[in-house]
């Protein structure tokens, strides 16, 4: 048996995720049809992490495992990309040693959370377009709170199965970017921002809930220090005025990051 990382990229628009759901067709789904049509044999093939509804991915890895003769790795990438949808590209397959997991072996995981206010018709489908004057700054010392190994629960959902709620927070800064949505110098004149966070592992709605939270801070309606001890509490609720607001910041998100979310994960 061989196994295989396959590298490839997605829009996630008309998916239900990426995870194989009962009742929508999801990225894992076509992937798999794909490489088992082209092998002759079922391929199941487990992602480096999950994207929600709608969520894109740049840069997303799996892998798979093969017991017949070895793979042809050009080849296989070219002819999946014939028979994918156009909404899904392999760029790279290799053979990897058959102990490395693309889930458990990965080291980090990286999200971009794309915001502009200027009106833009060619953003409204990766990019949230923010009616409200926005603190960056204020935004990013508080952001700069969260770096490092610390209890995220208060940005976890309730009910959620995770073992731990500790995650490494390594990177969580708002930097810049232009109409196409690529970083550059924070200094040039835009109306377009990019969030990035970047982690071991991040929980269950953790980093819309992030966002939400953040967006309050930029508004004024959250302070740094009231922010400093949500994190450290362990609740969003760090008083009745905030209560509201800070819930409808994390509705509204739900809705935008499945909209216009890219998702790095490798």
């Amino acid at each position: 048996m061989q196994r295989y990382f396959i590298q490839f990229s997605y829009d996630g628009t008309n998916y239900h995720g990426w995870q194989i759901q009962p009742n929508g067709i999801t990225v894992q789904e076509v992937l798999e049809k794909a490489l088992s049509t082209l092998l002759r044999t079922k391929i199941s093939v487990i992602g480096a992490g999950r994207t929600d509804s709608g969520v894109h991915a740049r840069t997303m890895v799996a892998h798979f495992d093969f017991t017949e003769n070895s793979i042809d790795c050009k080849q296989l990438c070219y002819k999946l990309n014939r028979i994918l949808p156009r909404d899904v590209a392999v760029t790279a397959a290799y053979p990897v040693n058959n102990e490395l997991h693309a889930r458990f072996s990965a080291t980090s995981r990286t999200y971009h959370y794309y915001m502009h206010h200027a009106r833009n018709p060619f953003q409204k489908a990766y990019s949230c377009e923010m009616p409200y004057v926005l603190n960056y700054n204020q935004m990013n010392e508080a952001a700069s709170y969260l770096i490092g190994e610390r209890d995220f629960k208060c940005f976890c959902k309730a009910g959620g199965d995770n073992k731990t709620t500790i995650c490494n927070l390594t990177e969580a800064q708002w930097v810049r970017c232009n109409a196409d949505l690529s970083i550059y110098d924070n200094t040039a004149e835009t109306e377009s921002w990019c969030f990035v966070i970047t982690a071991n592992r991040f929980l269950r709605n953790m980093v819309r809930a992030v966002v939400g939270t953040l967006v309050e801070v930029g508004r004024g309606r959250l302070s740094i220090d009231d922010f400093c001890k949500i994190v450290d509490t362990g609740t969003r609720i760090v008083s009745l005025e905030h209560r509201i607001s800070i819930s409808i910041a994390i509705t509204a998100y739900l809705l935008i990051v499945r909209a216009c979310t890219h998702a790095v994960q490798c």
